[in-house]
C-alpha cells in the first residue's frame, strides 16, 4: 500500500472520534467569533432563505418584525452565515467523497420521510422561537455566557425524553435502515474501486471550488472569505466525526452512552475560554433573552430533533451523504423557523421581548461568570456520569451471554 492510500486509509476513510473532534470545534467557534464578530450558527440564516421564498410568492418579509430583528439585506451570498453554511456544506461533501461515503440512500419507509419533515418542523420552529439551535443556543450560546443558553439546554434535554416516549408509540417504531440504490450497481471489487477513484477525484474538485469561492469572497471582506474557510474546517469535522447533538441527547434516555456528551460540554468548556478572551479584548458577545422562549423552544427542539432522527447540524453533513431522510429534515428545518417568523408578533410580546437579557459576564463579572460557566459544565458532566450508572447493569447483562459463549 502507497503512503497515500495508507493515509487515506487511516484519516480520510475510518470515521473520527467525536471527542477530540468537538473539542476542536469548540476552539474553531471561538475563532470564528473572535475573526467574523458573530457565532457559529445556521438556523437563523435558514429562516432568512424561507424569508427569500416568500418574497419570490410576492410577501413582503423584510417589513416583518422578526426579520428586522435578525437581518434579511442581501442575499446568502453577501452575509457571514450564509457562505459559512455554503462552507460547511462544502466541507462535508468532500470528506464524504474523500471517504468513498457518498451514495443516494432512501428511508425503507415512506413513513419516515412524513416524520423527518414533521420533526424539522418542530425542531426549526423551536429553534428560531429561542433564538439559536444545537450551535447558538446551546454549543455556542453558553460560551457567549447567556444564561437563555442554559434553559435551553435543560430544556432540550427534556425535550429529548419526550422525543424518545413518542418514537417509542407503536405506528412510529418502523426500520431505521436505509437502503442505497447504487448497492447493485457496484457488487463487484473492480466497480466499487472504479468508484472509489471518481469520489475521490469529485473531492478534489470540490475542495478546489471551496477554495476558490473563499477567494472570491476574500475579495469583498476578509470576514466572508475566512467565515467560507471555517464553515469548510466546521462540515468536515462534523461529517468525520459523525457528530449530531440527537445522538447525546437522545442516548442519555436509550442508552447511556457518554462520548458524544462528554465531547459536547468538553468542546463548550474549551469555547468559553476563547470566547471569554475574544469578549475581554472587545468582542461584542451575543445575548438574547431569558424568557419563556428559551424554554418552550428547548423542547420543542428536543421533541423535534429526535423525532426527525437528527439536528440542524446532523442533518447537513448526512444530506451531503446522500441521505434522502435528511433532505426532508432540512426543508422542515426551514418551514419551522419561518413560521416563527410568521407569528413573531404575537410570539415575541409575549414570550421574550418583555424579559431580560442576562449576560453572565456583566450580571456577576468576568471572573465568576467564567467560573460559573465551567461549574455548571462540570455539573452536567457529573450528571451525564450519573445518567450512565443507571444503564450499566443492562450492558454487563447483555456483554454476559456473549462471553460466556466465547468462552465456550
Amino acid at each position: 500500500m502507497s503512503a497515500l492510500s495508507d493515509f487515506r486509509a487511516r484519516y480520510l476513510v475510518r470515521f473520527w472520534s467525536p471527542l477530540p473532534a468537538l473539542v476542536a470545534l469548540g476552539v474553531a467557534s471561538a475563532y470564528y467569533f473572535a475573526i467574523t464578530g458573530t457565532f457559529w450558527a445556521v438556523t437563523g440564516e435558514f429562516t432568512r432563505w424561507g424569508g427569500h421564498v416568500l418574497a419570490w410568492f410576492g410577501f413582503q418579509p423584510q417589513e416583518w418584525s422578526y426579520f428586522k430583528l435578525i437581518g434579511l439585506q442581501g442575499t446568502p451570498l453577501d452575509r457571514i452565515d450564509g457562505v459559512m453554511i455554503i462552507g460547511m456544506l462544502l466541507g462535508a461533501l468532500c470528506t464524504a467523497l474523500w471517504a468513498n461515503n457518498v451514495s443516494l440512500r432512501w428511508p425503507t419507509s415512506k413513513r419516515r420521510l412524513a416524520q423527518g419533515l414533521i420533526g424539522g418542523i418542530i425542531a426549526g420552529f423551536g429553534a428560531r422561537l429561542a433564538m439559536g439551535c444545537n450551535l447558538a443556543a446551546f454549543f455556542t450560546g453558553i460560551p457567549m455566557f447567556s444564561l437563555h443558553a442554559w434553559a435551553f439546554m435543560l430544556a432540550t434535554v427534556g425535550g429529548a425524553w419526550v422525543g424518545v416516549k413518542i418514537c417509542l408509540l407503536p405506528f412510529l417504531r418502523v426500520p431505521l435502515k436505509v437502503g442505497s440504490q447504487a448497492s447493485s450497481l457496484f457488487a463487484d471489487a473492480q466497480a466499487r474501486e472504479k468508484r472509489n477513484r471518481l469520489q475521490v477525484r469529485l473531492g478534489v474538485a470540490v475542495a478546489v471550488i471551496a477554495v476558490a469561492f473563499a477567494a472570491w469572497r476574500f475579495g469583498v471582506s476578509i470576514a466572508l472569505g475566512m467565515a467560507v474557510l471555517f464553515g469548510v474546517v466546521f462540515g468536515g469535522l462534523i461529517e468525520r466525526a459523525q457528530i449530531c447533538f440527537t445522538s447525546a441527547a437522545r442516548d442519555l434516555w436509550t442508552t447511556g452512552r457518554t462520548q458524544i456528551a462528554y465531547g459536547i460540554l468538553l468542546g463548550m468548556a474549551v469555547a468559553c475560554v476563547g470566547t471569554f478572551g475574544a469578549i475581554m479584548l472587545g468582542a461584542d458577545a451575543k445575548i438574547f433573552w431569558m424568557g419563556p422562549n428559551a424554554v418552550i423552544g428547548g423542547l420543542l427542539f428536543g421533541i423535534g430533533i429526535v423525532l426527525a432522527g437528527g439536528c440542524e447540524t446532523g442533518w447537513m453533513y448526512r444530506a451531503m451523504e446522500g441521505q434522502v431522510h435528511f433532505w426532508v429534515v432540512g426543508i422542515g428545518n426551514v418551514i419551522g423557523g419561518t413560521l416563527v417568523a410568521v407569528y413573531w408578533d404575537e410570539l415575541g410580546t409575549s414570550l421574550a421581548l418583555p424579559y431580560p437579557k442576562i449576560d453572565l459576564l456583566e450580571s456577576m463579572g468576568p471572573g465568576t461568570g467564567l467560573l460559573f460557566s465551567f461549574a455548571g459544565l462540570a455539573l452536567a458532566m457529573w450528571l451525564v456520569h450519573l445518567n450512565a450508572r443507571r444503564f450499566q447493569p443492562k450492558r454487563s447483562a447483555a456483554r454476559e451471554p456473549a462471553q460466556t459463549e466465547s468462552l465456550a
